[in-house]
C-alpha cells in the first residue's frame, strides 16, 4: 500500500502530538497562596478585631452542654501560633475543609480564607467528606511545592440563647431553624428504624438526594447510642463525627504519600450560635503529620 505525502505528513503530525515536550528551563509553578508579608498570627488578629468580643452567659452555655468547646476566636488565635511554628504560612499553605453545606459553617471557613486564602472543599452535608480520596488526592497536588496543609473536618449543630440544641437563630428568619437540617434529618430516619414506625423506602439511594441517603446510612451503627442519650440532639453531632472520622482517617491514610512538608489534621463539632454571638469549635482531634506521612505530634492538648 502507498502512502501519499499528504498522509505520511498527517501521520508524522499526530505522532508529534502525542509527543512530551519538556519546556526549556521550567521551574516550580509555586505561587504563593497569599500575597503580603503579614504572619498567620497577624491576619488572625485582624480578623477577630472585627469580632464580637466573647458573652460571658453565651460561654457558659455554650461550654456547659458541650464541655470542651472553645470560641472559634480563641482557638483560630492558638492555630496559627502552634502551625507558624511549625512553618505554615499564608503563602505556603493550602486549607482543605470538609464541613456542612449550611452557611452557617462557612463562619469558620471564612475566617481562615482571611489567613490562609480559598479553601479545597471536600463536604457536603453534615460535614461528611463526600470527595473521597479523590478529592484528597486532587487537593494534594495543588499544594505548594515545599508547603503544607491544613484539613479541617467535622459536623455542625446549632445552639439558641434559650440553650435549645439543635436550633439556632438565623439572620433575616423570625422563627429559630433547624441546625444540622440533614443531621437532623438523619436522626429522625434513624429513630424511625429504632422504634419500627418507619416506612420502607426503595429510593433511598436515589441521585437527587444520594448525598442525604448516605448520612442516614452511615449514621445507621448508633442508633442505640443515640436512642439511650439523655439529650439526643447533644449526641447527635458526636455520632456523626465518629463516622465521619472513620472516613477521614481510611482518606487521609490513603493519601499521605502525598503529602509535601507536612498535614495538620484538625476534627471536631462546629457549634453555631446567634449571628451577634461568637461560634463555638469542639476539638476532638489535632494531628501532625510529617513529609513521610508519618503521625509524629498530637497537638490537641495545646488547644484546651
Amino acid at each position: 500500500m502507498k502512502l501519499s505525502l499528504a498522509s505520511l505528513a498527517l501521520l508524522a503530525a499526530s505522532a508529534s502530538a502525542f509527543t512530551a515536550v519538556t519546556p526549556a528551563g521550567r521551574v516550580s509553578t509555586s505561587l504563593n497562596i497569599l500575597a503580603g508579608t503579614q504572619s498567620a498570627t497577624e491576619r488572625v488578629a485582624n480578623v477577630m478585631a472585627a469580632r464580637p468580643e466573647e458573652n460571658e452567659a453565651i460561654d457558659a452555655l455554650v461550654k456547659k452542654n458541650f464541655p470542651g468547646a472553645i470560641s472559634n476566636k480563641a482557638m483560630e488565635t492558638k492555630i496559627a501560633s502552634i502551625l507558624e511554628a511549625k512553618g505554615f504560612t499564608p503563602a505556603n499553605t493550602l486549607l482543605c475543609t470538609s464541613l456542612c453545606c449550611d452557611e452557617l459553617a462557612r463562619n469558620l471557613e471564612d475566617d481562615l480564607n482571611k489567613v490562609y486564602g480559598h479553601n479545597f472543599n471536600l463536604g457536603g452535608l453534615s460535614g461528611f467528606p463526600f470527595a473521597g480520596n479523590t478529592g484528597f488526592g486532587a487537593m494534594s497536588a495543588h499544594v505548594p511545592d515545599d508547603g503544607f496543609c491544613l484539613t479541617i473536618h467535622g459536623p455542625h449543630v446549632g445552639i439558641t440563647k434559650e440553650g435549645q440544641i439543635g436550633k439556632v437563630e438565623r439572620s433575616g428568619i423570625a422563627l429559630v431553624d433547624t441546625c444540622c437540617g440533614s443531621a437532623v434529618a438523619a436522626s429522625n430516619y434513624l429513630k424511625g428504624i429504632t422504634d419500627g414506625s418507619a416506612n420502607i423506602n426503595p429510593r433511598i439511594q436515589q441521585f437527587t438526594d444520594f448525598q442525604q441517603g448516605a448520612v442516614q446510612e452511615l449514621i445507621l451503627p448508633f442508633g442505640k447510642r443515640l436512642a439511650r442519650a439523655d439529650e439526643r440532639m447533644r449526641e447527635l453531632p458526636y455520632a456523626l463525627y465518629d463516622s465521619q472520622e472513620v472516613m477521614v482517617t481510611d482518606i487521609v491514610n490513603s493519601g499521605k504519600a502525598s503529602i509535601k512538608q507536612g498535614l495538620a489534621v484538625l476534627g471536631g463539632i462546629q457549634i453555631n450560635t446567634a449571628p451577634d454571638q461568637l461560634d463555638y469549635f469542639h476539638p476532638l482531634r489535632f494531628d501532625y503529620y510529617d513529609a513521610d506521612g508519618n503521625l509524629v505530634e498530637n497537638m490537641l492538648p495545646y488547644l484546651r
